[in-house]
């Protein structure tokens, strides 16, 4: 029995250039997000979260393309990571708004 589920998507259908431009699109946007966000730490999480799913929308697409799930997989595991980051990301948040009741960059670096 074959866990891995394949989409039923014809390879002709969508160019696979396209789709590796929306997901570079995404990482992109994550990418400015990161680099012009100076105060709000929230902002910074949801940029790497973008970041991380344009990446693993990109293993996707190559699993697709490619009838390999190993894709899938590495998708599966970046998935996985994500969560993690921003259990963690959220938890240094809710300790620097109880330490010095605003949340920013100053307050985590004191």
């Amino acid at each position: 029995m074959n866990i891995i589920i394949y989409f039923n998507l014809d390879v002709k259908q969508i160019p696979l250039i396209i789709l590796l431009n929306f997901s570079f699109f995404l990482f992109s946007i994550g990418l400015v997000g990161i680099v012009w966000n100076k105060k709000n730490f929230l902002i910074l999480l949801l940029c790497i979260e973008l970041m991380f799913f344009s990446i693993s929308l990109i293993f996707i697409f190559f699993s697709i393309y490619l009838h390999n799930y190993l894709g899938q997989i590495l998708c599966l595991l970046i998935v996985t990571s994500a969560a993690a980051e921003t259990a963690i990301g959220l938890s240094l948040l809710i300790v620097a708004y109880r330490l010095g009741d605003k949340v920013s960059y100053d307050s985590l670096i004191s």
